[in-house]
């Protein structure tokens, strides 16, 4: 499948996905949002791939936010049916690890889109934030509920109604961003986590992510359910038994994700 905004390249069973428009620091117009939808269901589908990653060309800028003009257009019905929300609730539910590299700036939609992913690798020189506010609406892809989830709800509304931008040290410290690294290795650092990922048995992997994100939006107690049944669930797998094998012979061990 063609992207005129997005880059796609495969590395093994990694796919970077590169949003392409640098010359407006990578902002999201409705094509760009629109091929990270079509992005995201061709790669769901890819057997191949097992992490991807989320990037934005150049080192200024992951996602530097919305098209202004085009939202200074856009009327109230289409506002209401909006895809923007559903596109990032598709990419957080993928069954596949995602993992953003923030290069630079990523504010308001690109701040919504990291936050879709399960996790967050940030270059030094990253700021992110929702500054929706300063144009007189708000977050609209996620960022009120994503934000409050990963940061609390004190920080959240300080970050939404304040509209500041904080840089990379800052998110790292309030659990924005997972990790921080210098300028230009931001892929690669999220290919390396990718690869320790890769290592675990691949049906633990996807299980584990279900179980936390499911969990996380409802009681302990049901969690706790959700999670004793996944693992009984993995428990009957043939990777459990290669899993355990493999650490009491003191060898690597070969999952075959069955």
């Amino acid at each position: 499948m063609g992207y005129k905004n997005l880059l796609l390249e495969f590395d093994g069973e990694i796919c970077v996905v590169s949003i392409n428009r640098p010359e407006v620091r990578n902002a999201l117009n409705r094509e760009t949002w629109s091929e990270i939808a079509q992005a995201t269901d061709q790669l769901e589908k890819d057997d191949n791939v097992k992490v991807i990653i989320i990037t934005g060309t150049g080192d200024k800028a992951f996602a530097a936010g919305a098209d202004v003009a085009a939202l200074k257009e856009r009327t109230l019905i289409e506002t209401f049916f909006n895809e923007n929300q559903a596109t990032l609730s598709r990419l957080a539910a993928v069954d596949k690890v995602t993992i953003a590299a923030i290069n630079g700036f990523a504010l308001g939609g690109g701040c919504e889109l990291a936050m879709a992913c399960d996790l967050r690798v940030a270059s030094e020189n990253a700021k992110l934030g929702q500054p929706e506010l300063n144009l007189g609406i708000l977050p609209g892809a996620g960022g009120t509920q994503r934000l409050t989830r990963l940061v609390g709800i004190g920080k959240a509304k300080e970050l939404i109604l304040t509209g500041e931008i904080i840089d990379a040290a800052e998110a790292r410290q309030i659990g924005l961003v997972n990790k921080v690294v210098p300028v230009g290795e931001a892929v690669q650092a999220a290919k390396e986590m990718a690869k320790k990922i890769l290592a675990k048995g691949p049906f633990a992997v996807r299980v584990a992510k279900s179980v936390l994100d499911w969990g996380s939006n409802t009681s302990l107690d049901q969690g706790l359910i959700m999670e004793r049944l996944a693992q009984t669930i993995l428990f009957a797998t043939e990777d459990r038994t290669e899993g355990l094998t493999a650490f009491l012979e003191k060898r690597v061990p070969v999952f075959n994700g069955r």
